[in-house]
């Protein structure tokens, strides 16, 4: 029987406007003598020019407020034009917008509730996922943003000093974004950017001029929360004040390793009546994790497997209880299965929402509706923001090929319950794909190999820098007696060779002590300087010290893929860090997969539902069809991992516990027999066996006898293509021959070498840099295809031109150009002197000016531009200019 409008309206939204979250009295019309006696009060059918409203509220005598109701099988958002017309036809009220004399409309068929703003002609009509109380409904009556709007004009965003011109300009972004009326928007900057300092200034300038009172700030692990609240008890406002001395900051409770060492400040746990009786009196600033706010508003049902606080609780939390809602990190999972709950929290409440993400992906647009602000690492890299990176190819022949057993070759089977192996001769051949690597074989030979040529990369680091680099390394597991972490930690110890201090696993494993602690020991300590991670490095850990990340794992997601790499790109003035390397053990592929990745080319898991739902789906006959083929999908997952054990629990309920069978046969069976096969399907016991049915015992291989072919090269980066040195340098010899009309150092060096000065040089290098030919990466590319170290960026663009140039080094060039002038003039001993000095700063810099002479300390010291003017007399521009143009000759 279809619900009637009444019975809706009674059991549905009566229901919800009485209850204690909302707190509305329901009086009818006929009942009300004066309207300014009503405190709280929702009046049904109240009477307007063009007939009743189903709901007029009331709060201290103001209408602020219609409700049009409708019942539950009708859409309620076009219903709201209902209630405009209501609003338009009641007396004079608190005011008049565009013919509206009420504010604030409603619509709803007890389930969906639709509300407009109507004060402002830019506001659209929304989805709330509850009723405004009246306490909030006279709050957002009074709250006065176009006060606020003029404090944003009136302030400029850089009198917070410390924040860069990116920085500035997504603050400026936001304040635009919410004087334009939006309520959803997207910040995308780059790992590394400073998101969270950005941030915590818009969160100060949202204080100050009053546009929100109440801000959550919204994380997905407690140790970022732990840091977010640092940074806002750090952060100094323009007025010399830490902001958590203006403004309450609070979070939830934290366990000390989950703090910072030498944290100095005290973080203090949100009252929950903060939560529960929002006032406009509460001014604050809260940090959780999105997992503990889940359970807050649907209770420990809410918990997906997530960290979580073991004291949260279900709390009544009106939809008002923050103005502005910042989720960091946002393209974690605000949309997979595990999150269908955090989505609900960014729904829940009636506030300004902030999505902050270095990766955007389709789903985080689609919470946060519009990217107003962008800034991406390849920009910071050019802004010298962050540091760029150079990219090694490992090709492993098993990673590629899979692994080939012969008869007679030894194997150790491991059992992963126990750990313990048992060593066995193979009496047949057998062959793993190179997906079943580290799944059900691993080769300890392909391992050592693969580090073995990481290892050449180290020493020559080393021996330039005389520093060890620090090092991540991705693994593909760290499962228990099987874990490939462990074996990539023992075979780095064996292979670098500096220790078992040097080398440290951090996972999310038990078997890691105090994981978080270990974390700020490679960031802040000497050693380790080499730690094996499978996930839990992934993404919010800042170590700018990195300098070289190995994925020996799998990467398929684009947004994993920029979070990895971005554990890299952060600079490190402490160690001069100028880029850092990414070593692709899977043949280049990772590196080829994510080269044409864009912005938002990710697809959306979709929202697991669970087994016993789809059989109630099919029970109360909701798109049966598709239901029941989801079923069938599910029934052959069990069928294609089950075993004997299993086989034998599912006897009970099905004919020799034969999935395959059952599956073949359930529509027919639910054309045939519907009640009686849905009996055996609801039966909640046959549900949790389909669920936790006993899996067969996996049994994995350690291929003693597998040797692998492990080889390397360095890849060289063009925007978002890799290219292989020789390839590099012939898309270099395209860029050169193409471009001496466009750029002028390029044309100045083929053609006019008598105009070549340093600031021609510093054009030449700027301009390559930006097209992704830096100095550094030509001479390695020239290096290592020509056999020549340290060429000099004369030659290498010469011989760009022209392959019968020969390639010299810096020194090269300067020695033949001094002596040709030396063989030229009769220079005094003291003017050979200066020559001596010229020379030595020629190697470095390979052009010369007057200003050199001033600025330069291996000039000043001998008495800089007035000294040198008057040893080589007015011959002194002539010389320089000649030495220029011998250079570029």
């Amino acid at each position: 029987m279809t619900e009637s409008e009444a019975r809706t309206r009674k059991e549905r939204i009566d229901a919800r406007l009485r209850s204690s979250v909302l707190g509305w009295t329901l009086i009818r019309s006929d009942e009300v003598r004066d309207c300014s006696s009503l405190t709280r009060h929702a009046v049904e059918e109240y009477p307007t020019e063009t007939g009743p409203a189903d709901y007029a509220l009331f709060v201290d005598g103001k209408l602020l407020g219609i409700i049009e109701a409708k019942k539950v099988s009708l859409g309620a958002e076009n219903v709201l034009e209902q209630a405009k017309r209501y609003a338009r036809g009641v007396p004079d009220t608190v005011g008049e917008w565009r013919g509206y004399r009420v504010p604030f409309l409603y619509s709803t068929n007890g389930e969906s509730i639709f509300h407009l703003d109507v004060r402002r002609k830019e506001n659209t009509s929304r989805l709330l996922a509850d009723f405004h109380s009246p306490r909030a409904l006279l709050e957002k009556y009074r709250k006065d943003t176009e006060s606020a709007e003029r404090w944003f004009a009136q302030r400029p965003v850089a009198e917070i000093t410390r924040l860069r011109p990116y920085q500035i300009a997504a603050v400026e972004a936001i304040e635009k974004a919410l004087c334009a009326g939006k309520k959803s928007m997207l910040i995308a900057m780059a790992t590394g950017t400073g998101k969270t300092f950005t941030l915590v200034s818009s969160i100060y300038r949202l204080l100050k001029s009053g546009y929100a009172r109440r801000i959550l700030f919204l994380v997905d692990r407690r140790a970022l929360a732990a840091q977010t609240v640092s940074a806002l008890s750090a952060f100094q406002t323009p007025e010399g004040l830490k902001l958590d001395r203006d403004y309450e900051v609070y979070s939830q409770r934290f366990r000390r390793e989950e703090l910072e060492d030498g944290n100095s400040f005290d973080p203090k746990v949100l009252p929950e009546e903060y939560l529960t009786n929002p006032r406009e009196a509460h001014t604050f600033i809260y940090v959780s994790t999105i997992q503990r706010m889940a359970i807050n508003l649907l209770g420990k049902d809410a918990d997906g497997g997530f960290e979580y606080d073991t004291d949260a609780g279900k709390l009544d939390i009106p939809i008002n209880a923050f103005d502005v809602i910042i989720a960091d990190e946002c393209h974690r999972g605000y949309s997979a299965k595990e999150t269908g709950c955090w989505k609900y929290v960014l729904d829940y409440f009636d506030a300004v929402k902030i999505g902050l993400t270095a990766t955007p992906a389709a789903h985080t647009l689609g919470l946060f509706k519009d990217k107003v602000y962008s800034y991406s690492t390849e920009q910071a890299v050019l802004d010298g923001y962050l540091v760029d990176y150079d990219a090694v190819k490992i090709t492993s022949d098993i990673h590629i090929n899979g692994a080939f057993l012969k008869e007679g070759e030894m194997v150790g089977e491991i059992d992963v319950e126990t750990g313990s192996e048992q060593l066995d001769s193979l009496e047949d051949e057998r062959e793993f794909s190179a997906a079943e690597i580290e799944q059900k074989i691993t080769a300890p030979d392909s391992t050592r190999k693969i580090l073995t040529a990481i290892k050449k990369y180290t020493d020559q680091h080393e021996a330039e820098h005389k520093r060890f680099p620090k090092m991540l390394i991705f693994a593909v597991n760290d499962l228990p007696h099987v874990s490939h972490a462990d074996e990539v930690v023992r075979t780095c110890k064996e292979v670098f060779g500096k220790g078992d201090d040097f080398v440290m696993k951090i996972t999310g494993s038990p078997t890691v002590d105090r994981p978080l602690q270990k974390i700020r020991q490679f960031r802040n300590r000497p050693e380790p300087k080499i730690v094996v991670t499978v996930d839990m490095l992934t993404t919010g850990v800042d170590i700018p010290a990195i300098e070289m990340i190995v994925f020996m794992r799998m990467v398929k997601s684009r947004i994993l893929w920029v979070q990895m790499l971005g554990r890299g790109t952060r600079l490190c003035k402490e160690i001069n860090k100028e880029k850092f390397t990414i070593f692709d053990c899977f043949d280049g592929s990772l590196i080829e997969y994510f080269r044409n990745a864009t912005d938002f080319d990710v697809t959306l898991q979709k929202e697991t539902v669970s087994l016993a739902e789809i059989i109630e789906r099919i029970y109360d006959n909701r798109d049966r069809e598709y239901n029941v083929n989801r079923l069938i999908k599910r029934l052959r997952r069990v069928q294609n991992t089950m075993g004997a054990e299993a086989r034998e629990a599912f006897a009970r309920y099905i004919p020799d516990g034969d999935m395959k069978a059952y599956a073949d046969g359930l529509k027919e069976n639910l054309r045939n027999d519907f009640p009686g096969t849905m009996e055996l399907l609801r039966n909640k016991e046959f549900q949790d066996l389909l669920e936790n049915y006993p899996r067969p015992k996996k049994v994995f291989f350690k291929g003693y006898d597998i040797v692998d072919t492990v080889d390397d090269e360095v890849m060289f980066r063009v925007g978002d293509d890799y290219q292989k040195p020789r390839d590099y340098l012939r898309l270099f010899e395209e860029f050169v021959r193409k471009n001496p009309e466009q750029i002028e150092a390029i044309e100045v060096l083929l053609s006019r070498p008598s105009d070549w000065n340093a600031d021609v040089l510093d054009d030449l290098r700027d301009k390559l840099r930006k097209s992704h030919f830096s100095e550094k990466d030509l001479q390695r590319g020239h290096e290592l295809v020509y056999k020549k170290p340290l060429a000099d960026i004369i030659s290498m663009v010469k011989h760009a031109s022209d392959y019968d140039v020969p390639i010299l080094t810096a020194r090269e060039r300067v020695e033949k150009t001094v002596a040709r002038l030396a063989e030229k003039h009769a220079f005094t001993e003291e003017q050979k002197n200066w020559l001596a000095y010229i020379r030595e700063h020629l190697i470095e810099n390979l052009a010369i000016s007057p200003e050199d002479f001033e600025t330069m300390p291996v000039f000043e010291r001998h008495g800089g531009l007035t000294r040198a003017k008057r040893i080589f007399g007015d011959a002194f521009d002539a010389i320089l200019k000649e030495i220029n143009e011998s250079l570029a000759a």
